[in-house]
């Protein structure tokens, strides 16, 4: 089943962010690679796609686990928690419907 993993960022989180980054991809691309991940980004801090020193308020991630708690424990061991970027995580079933 998919799960939907909402994250929010603490304000000013770009530097904790660009700290962490690769190691928060690495582990988007093994999913990738496994054929689990169905979306993955970033929600800028403003209306564009690059969002320059404003920054990002948060990521979503949907992707395919065995059950709740394995996208859970996926979630809690995201690199970004480690480096304080989130605030918020929350992780919820998800039903892909469209396209």
């Amino acid at each position: 089943m998919f799960y939907a993993i909402i994250s929010e960022d603490i304000a000013n989180s770009l530097p904790l962010r660009k700290q962490g980054r690769s190691a928060h991809l690495a582990r988007l691309e093994t999913l990738k690679t496994q054929g689990r991940l169905l979306i993955a980004g970033p929600h800028p801090a403003i209306d564009n796609e690059d969002p320059g020193e404003a920054g990002f308020t948060g990521s979503l991630v949907v992707a395919e686990f065995d059950s709740l708690e394995d996208a859970q424990s996926w979630a809690d061991a995201d690199p970004y928690i480690e480096a304080g970027v989130y605030a918020k995580v929350v992780v919820k079933p998800y039903k892909k419907v469209l396209p």
